[in-house]
């Protein structure tokens, strides 16, 4: 009796003494190492974590490790990831987010700023939420360039025949159709095997993508289009409601107040990436943006036509970028 007495006292004692059992707030997401999205992921789990109490930490997984974008969304749904990163597949989630698949729209930051304020929260974010996405903040992907091994990209005219590989979105889809090339749909994490293999001719991504996946190694010519700003969005999923009140205020303010970092970042990437894409032997030209803008009207007159209430969506950036 005395002895089990004492086992149960060393027990309690060794209940009482050992550490909380970690939880760990886990951060999917398809940037590789050197990408926007990995140095937007580890700033934001670097002022998280050292405001978080025990035993929450967030832990950030880069390189599709945990799975590519469709993948992501699924697991945010089960509630086997805490946030994802999502940026041109939140179309797949809601017709409306294919606003920003429409080449030309956004023109600079300070105009997505104001666009974020004034379309993402109060009719996009909701739209992500019945569907079962928190939208937490709103991030980058960046403006969009295009990269092949075919020929320099000046007009739409040049794409023609070009195999190019794009992310899963509708619009962007039917955009390049549009300007003549062969678009494909494909994880970013399969892009580098099937440039260096010649399934696709080419690709379009924000420099810091191109760089953060190496791109430059294995394609020709970079064509500084600029065509598309794609947002990105923390993105929460199913486990975040269950998280603690005091724990989900910290994750969003520093989520919110992360954004000043990647766009911070995200603007002197833009400088310094053109030189290492161009140091790894890729020739990079600018491009008269208007012979594509002018080429544009149709992908506008489609989206409006298909998707309701999207022409006021459409009119309101675009007054919004009269502000600048």
């Amino acid at each position: 009796m005395h002895l089990l007495r004492l086992t149960a006292v060393a027990a309690a004692v060794a209940l009482v003494s050992a550490p909380l059992q970690a939880r760990e707030i886990t951060f999917g997401h398809v940037g590789g190492p050197d990408s926007l999205f990995t140095d937007s992921a580890n700033h934001f789990a670097e002022l998280a974590n050292e405001r978080l109490p025990d035993p929450y930490e967030v832990v950030t997984f880069g390189s599709s490790q945990l799975g590519n974008d469709s993948e992501l969304l699924q697991k945010l749904r089960l509630g086997t990831v805490d946030f994802a990163l999502p940026s041109t597949i939140m179309s797949s989630v809601a017709d409306e987010f294919g606003l920003f698949e429409l080449p030309y729209l956004i023109q600079d930051r300070e105009h997505m700023k104001r666009v974020e304020e004034e379309i993402v929260w109060p009719t996009l974010a909701p739209l992500a939420e019945q569907n079962g996405y928190r939208i937490i903040a709103v991030w980058e992907n960046g403006f969009r360039h295009i990269t092949n091994n075919v020929r320099p990209i000046h007009s739409p005219e040049d794409l023609r025949g070009v195999k190019l590989r794009t992310p899963r979105g509708a619009w962007r889809v039917r955009m390049f159709e549009e300007y003549g090339a062969e678009p494909s749909p494909m994880a970013l994490s399969e892009v580098f095997m099937a440039l260096q293999t010649g399934v696709m001719d080419g690709q379009e991504n924000p420099l810091a993508q191109i760089a953060g996946q190496r791109f430059q190694e294995v394609q020709d010519y970079l064509s500084l289009t600029g065509h598309v700003y794609t947002p990105a969005y923390l993105t929460a999923g199913r486990r975040f409601n269950n998280l603690p009140e005091e724990i989900q205020e910290i994750l969003i303010e520093v989520a919110q107040e992360t954004q000043g970092f990647v766009y911070e970042h995200a603007a002197r990437l833009d400088e310094d990436l053109i030189d290492v894409i161009r140091q790894a032997g890729t020739d990079v030209n600018e491009v008269d943006t208007s012979v594509f803008i002018d080429a544009s009207g149709s992908i506008y007159e489609a989206f409006a036509n298909e998707v309701p209430g999207s022409q006021e969506l459409i009119d309101k950036v675009l007054e919004l970028g009269n502000d600048s």
